[in-house]
């Protein structure tokens, strides 16, 4: 046994070396089966697997302002880290594509037993039969379903890049939201912590006057009401704070409680472009548009390869046998030279012309799914234009109301300033400061949400247009 074993290995290698095309065949080498290997996956898969965890150990300043922050997401968000990885199995989709247009190779081994021994007009013939058998197969007319099945896998490809354009746009408008939430929200803490002082420096003023008996107590206890509230708006604001930094230091894949600053103010820029510039930059850049063009061309391909079963198929076959009455192949005294290792060539032509209609329905279907993504992709042209044009009108919204709260916060201070000055001069009341007070805080407050609109409404306008902006520039 252990004899005819090595006959068996030797003729299985020497049926493998008879064709060079076999080893040259780059299926395997393009998609790997895991059912059949143990092996880690290839090095760039394993490499994206572990780009997570290299990401998030990236070195980071200590300060980081937008564009900072933007190209930190960009580089260690798990987000991206998936949506790259879904863009590189799609090029080895688009090789395994490619694959199928080579010959591939096959080898086949067995035994055939008779019941009784077979006689032939010329003498005996062997009762045991094993027969080796190569076989190389080429594809030489499918009803173009290669062509088409090549093209949907580069369209599929193409899909998936705008797929990574609109992921990468979608943490971008992310990260500038939470970024300019956290500077509002430090704009709420410093106006929140002037309200307490100047409630705190009004209840001295209060206390004194009431210690000398030109107050009543009465305006004593109102203003520590007002001076409790707003260290309760203080408290809040601050938590606030905190809230919206540990919100960015998730997008940025960075410890909660990361010792690091975000920089920068909330200021007024004024945006340049008008509508029709901002459509024609949608239009031609937004990736949900490119994401639905090429859904419509795969759902085409798709078609194709439904159709192509409506044309005859053509292949051609090159085999190479060995016979033998022993598991080594060495033919026996019953064969000739010629029937015991020979070749066949041969080319072969099927056409199925008839099935009740099956696959004419088929591609009936096929076409109405294509209709379908066609009218989706009108729908998101549709969508582009009203996202665009809701971003102007709510920039210049925010434009504005940042004129108007400017001159509040100015008339506000002037008004308590007044307040507090009659006051002290025994001709205004406690309430008047109050009031004053309040109307100042609600007015540094309608002004930092305008800012924080009016760049929020920015960066979400240049996002609409399918345009990446770090830095969120007005000037692009």
């Amino acid at each position: 046994m252990r004899t005819l074993a090595l006959k068996y290995a030797a003729t299985l290698s020497l049926l493998l070396l008879a064709c060079p095309a076999l080893a040259q065949n780059p299926a395997p080498a393009e998609v790997p089966a895991p059912a059949v290997s143990p092996a880690p996956a290839p090095a760039p898969t394993k490499a994206e697997a572990q780009a997570s965890t290299s990401a998030a150990n990236l070195p980071v300043s200590a300060n980081l302002d937008l564009k900072q922050s933007v190209e930190r997401g960009l580089a260690a968000n798990p987000t991206m880290v998936s949506a790259r990885a879904q863009l590189k199995g799609s090029d080895y989709l688009v090789n395994s594509a490619t694959a199928d247009f080579l010959p591939t190779a096959t080898a086949s081994y067995g035994f055939s037993r008779y019941g009784e021994q077979p006689r032939s007009s010329t003498g005996g013939a062997d009762q045991t039969l094993w027969t080796g058998r190569l076989n190389i197969h080429q594809p030489v007319f499918v009803g173009f379903k290669l062509l088409s099945t090549f093209q949907k896998a580069r369209l599929a490809r193409d899909q998936n890049d705008a797929s990574l354009t609109q992921a990468e746009l979608s943490l971008i408008s992310a990260i500038q939201t939470s970024f300019l939430a956290h500077l509002k929200a430090r704009m709420d803490v410093k106006s929140a912590e002037d309200s307490v002082e100047r409630l705190r420096s009004q209840l001295k003023v209060t206390q004194a006057f009431f210690d000398v008996g030109l107050k009543p107590k009465l305006d004593v206890l109102q203003a520590e009401v007002d001076l409790a509230t707003s260290q309760q708006d203080l408290l809040k604001a601050r938590n606030s704070h905190d809230t919206t930094r540990a919100k960015l230091n998730a997008l940025l894949n960075l410890p909660l409680e990361a010792p690091l600053e975000y920089v920068g103010d909330l200021v007024y820029t004024p945006f340049g472009l008008d509508l029709t510039e901002c459509l024609n930059r949608a239009f031609k850049n937004r990736p949900d548009i490119l994401v639905g063009i090429k859904s419509v061309e795969m759902a085409e391909k798709d078609s194709g390869i439904t159709a192509s079963a409506f044309y005859p198929q053509v292949s051609a076959d090159l085999d190479f046998y060995r016979k033998g009455d022993h598991p080594g192949l060495n033919g026996s005294p019953n064969m000739t030279d010629t029937s015991k290792s020979y070749w066949t060539a041969g080319a072969n032509a099927s056409w199925t012309f008839f099935q009740w209609g099956s696959t004419y329905f088929q591609t009936k279907s096929a076409d109405e799914t294509v209709n379908k993504l066609r009218a989706a992709l009108d729908n998101t042209r549709l969508n582009a234009g009203y996202e665009v044009k809701q971003g102007l009108l709510s920039q210049r919204e925010a434009a504005d109301r940042i004129s108007v709260a400017r001159k509040s916060v100015d008339a506000a201070r002037e008004a308590y300033r007044m307040a507090q000055a009659r006051y002290q001069a025994q001709v205004g009341t406690n309430t008047d400061v109050l009031i004053a007070q309040a109307s100042l805080s609600t007015s540094e407050a309608q002004l930092s949400q305008a800012l924080s609109d009016y760049q929020t409404a920015i960066a979400n306008l240049y996002v609409s247009m399918g345009e990446k902006n770090p830095e969120l520039s007005t000037s692009k």
